[in-house]
């Protein structure tokens, strides 16, 4: 898709429009974000990414509009994942939840900014060099492996743990531990502090982009017009705040989602690697085409959700069985107790007063 520097501008422009108006809207105050509140925002992205495909469709192309529909439910479905982690790092500094808002909107933008290098990069790369699509094919192909095995494995992350980056910043920033409202920068005996507020903030951006670094790939298997790959980049970012919100209770039931990010990234994996074969050699191999990209990583994903529900809720099940088992075994073995002591106290009536007591009534 040939897209023009004044294409590029207004498409930034509107996107900061849309920033500028989501903050002032609805994340200017500090406040609880409530289930009602997330959702309107959820559907109001969703809207306006549906909306920006349907404006490829009409002033682009079929085959930049499906591609960037495929690209933004791509890096929507493995940005559900980086929610797990956002979780770990909220519990890890105590945000405040009046205050959670605004650290996920700021550090969402510094993931965008440094996300957008990582396309540039990855579409320079593309560019010049055909042989990047093995590396990336390849790498993705390693991750989904990485994935599954630790989904075997039941390892679950019960802490977060600051990366040598993290922790540089913090060795090298003066800060204080003591929350200032939504200030990033206080002053404190005439010196300049970070709060934990832009501490926070940082390792929201920081974590997101470790986490692109198999997202981008995925999405270059998809298309290779750094456009649409921005885009669709953007629109999955903008509504990561408001999704964080709406299924940060329902994160711990999706416990299939490793292995169905696992099959979309080995499936684009391959997908990669049959296109690198087919630009760098004259050997005729199968490519996959965008209709079965989407067809296939939409339905992973519902797939995935629907047997993830089920299994949380046959867990459940299992786990209320098990409580009310033991709430009547405990009963059981107190109402034994209740009896035998009544029968204990009522043979003593019956059997009168000891030898003792008689002689000291006798006495």
């Amino acid at each position: 898709m040939d897209v023009s520097t004044t294409m590029w501008v207004l498409t930034v422009g509107g996107l900061c429009a849309l920033v500028a108006a989501d903050f002032f809207i609805g994340g200017r105050k500090p406040h609880e974000v409530s289930i009602k509140e997330a959702g309107i925002w959820t559907i109001v992205w969703i809207v306006l990414a549906t909306l920006f495909g349907v404006g490829l469709l009409i002033w682009g192309s079929g085959q930049a509009s499906g591609e960037f529909f495929a690209g933004y439910v791509t890096e929507k479905s493995l940005s559900v994942d980086n929610l797990f982690v956002f979780v770990l790092i909220m519990a890890k500094f105590a945000v405040p939840t009046i205050y959670q808002q605004r650290v996920l909107m700021i550090g969402v933008l510094i993931a965008l900014a440094l996300r957008a290098v990582f396309i540039a990069a990855g579409a320079a790369a593309i560019a010049s060099f055909a042989w990047v699509f093995f590396i990336f094919g390849a790498f993705l192909i390693w991750t989904a492996w990485k994935l599954i095995q630790e989904a075997r494995a039941g390892e679950e992350d019960e802490d977060w743990e600051e990366g040598r980056l993290m922790k540089a910043i913090e060795r090298r920033l003066p800060s204080t531990d003591k929350w200032h409202g939504t200030k990033m920068v206080v002053r404190e005996n005439g010196k300049r502090l970070a709060t934990p507020m832009l501490i926070v903030m940082l390792a929201i951006g920081v974590t997101d982009v470790l986490f692109a670094v198999d997202s981008i790939p995925a999405i270059f298997g998809l298309t290779q017009d750094p456009y649409i790959v921005f885009t669709a980049n953007a629109f999955a970012l903008m509504g990561l705040r408001q999704l964080y919100f709406l299924i940060v209770g329902l994160l711990k039931k999706l416990v299939h989602l490793s292995y169905g990010l696992s099959v979309i990234l080995a499936f684009i994996g391959v997908k990669l690697v049959l296109h690198g074969i087919h630009e760098t050699t004259s050997l005729h191999v199968p490519e996959i085409s965008l209709p079965v990209s989407l067809g296939v990583i939409c339905g992973v994903l519902v797939i995935t959700t629907i047997t993830s529900l089920a299994a949380s809720k046959k867990a459940e099940k299992a786990a209320q069985a098990g409580q009310a088992e033991t709430d009547g075994q405990a009963a059981q073995a107190g109402q034994a107790e209740t009896d035998g002591q009544a029968e204990t106290d009522g043979q003593a009536e019956t059997d009168g007063p000891g030898p003792a007591e008689k002689a000291d009534a006798h006495g």
